[in-house]
């Protein structure tokens, strides 16, 4: 079925993220997007009007019934996610589906347990790991830059857009637990989380979500749809060096600052007596990888069903995400009780 010179895509879903996907594969080398599906008619013209080439239908089977087409991307609601990525795995195509993969870690579970058994690609559409900016946090991260990492706090406001289908959580926290899966080297074994709706009958729209670690790490993640301004802020403290990553700075987008404590623990007298120091050095910005983080992914995802190497943003990692996303749903309706994680990997 699959050329090797060539990857037929389909997407499915031209609304917001739909084009962008579109664009991306059509610019890939060693990639061709043959058809485009969604309800809107309307969408599709626009897509034709500016992809001709292509092939578009109201109908998403004619993608899975089409036997030249080897993946799909898929760019809809959630709550449709596991049904059109099962179907698709099923018809015997590779899958990249929009985050967060389902909307229960059964669902996540069934969607990896399909891709086993058909030898097939699925992968989440965690954008955020493929920013230069990310990746470079991970690897200093990786090569112990930043010594012993004591915290995460990131902060992920803006005004609107409110979602039908999911919560804030859902919506926005996601992006920054993606981005925290990716970076840390330990996985949390607890989530507190609170949250608020201001719209009657809506989903919360403002939520607080703490995550526990093993060896004295903790992180802390803000989301809200009710703020004046947009904020997109990471901070990730370690012993030695500290991160602090805007994403909405044009250049610069990382600053990694040599600060931190000098903790004298060596008098044996009372705890109380021990001294904390102050320590503050150089701040330095990295040189980051400017490539679209898309473009990045998509050439991961045609390598990935290239090789049948494991993607980094997997279906273990969306299943991951699930898992902590229902954690913390359970934690808002209990006030912020504590609500254990199990996210240990579905073995392959």
């Amino acid at each position: 079925m699959q050329s090797f010179n060539s990857i037929n895509i389909g997407v499915i879903g031209y609304g917001y993220w739909g084009p962008n996907l579109v664009r991306n594969f059509s610019e890939l080398p060693g990639a061709n997007v043959k058809t485009v599906s969604d309800f809107s008619p309307e969408l599709l013209a626009k897509a034709k009007a500016r992809y001709p080439a292509i092939q578009i239908t109201t109908d998403c089977n004619d993608i899975f019934n089409d036997s030249e087409i080897d993946a799909v991307a898929i760019a809809t609601p959630v709550s449709t996610h596991f049904k059109l990525a099962l179907a698709a795995l099923k018809a015997g195509k590779h899958v990249m589906v929009e985050k967060p993969m389902t909307t229960t870690s059964e669902e996540s579970i069934e969607l990896i347990a399909e891709a086993k058994r058909q030898k097939l690609v699925l992968m989440v559409d965690y954008t955020f790991v493929y920013t230069g900016a990310v990746r470079k946090m991970a690897e200093l991260v990786l090569t112990n830059q930043l010594g012993a990492i004591y915290y995460y706090d990131s902060v992920r406001v803006n005004l609107g857009l409110f979602q039908h289908d999911v919560n804030v959580i859902w919506d926005l926290a996601v992006h920054d637990l993606s981005i925290m899966d990716y970076v840390l080297p330990e996985k949390p074994y607890a989530v507190s989380a609170n949250g608020i709706s201001h719209i009657p009958g809506g989903t919360e729209n403002i939520a607080y979500l703490t995550l526990f670690f093993e060896k004295n790490l903790i992180a802390h993640l803000h989301v809200n749809w009710l703020a004046p301004v947009k904020i997109r802020q990471t901070l990730i403290g370690g012993s030695q060096k500290m991160i602090v990553f805007d994403d909405l700075v044009p250049s610069e987008k990382i600053k990694v600052y040599d600060k931190g404590i000098i903790f004298n623990d060596n008098d044996a007298e009372s705890i109380y007596q021990k001294l904390v120091g102050y320590r503050t050095g150089d701040m330095w910005c990295p040189k980051l990888d400017s490539t679209e983080a898309l473009r990045t992914e998509g050439l991961h995802f045609l390598h990935c069903i290239r090789t049948g190497e494991r993607p980094i943003s997997d279906g273990e990692a969306g299943l991951r995400i699930v898992k902590i996303l229902e954690a913390a749903n359970q934690s808002v309706k209990k006030q912020g009780q504590l609500v254990e994680l199990n996210l240990t990997e579905v073995s392959w």
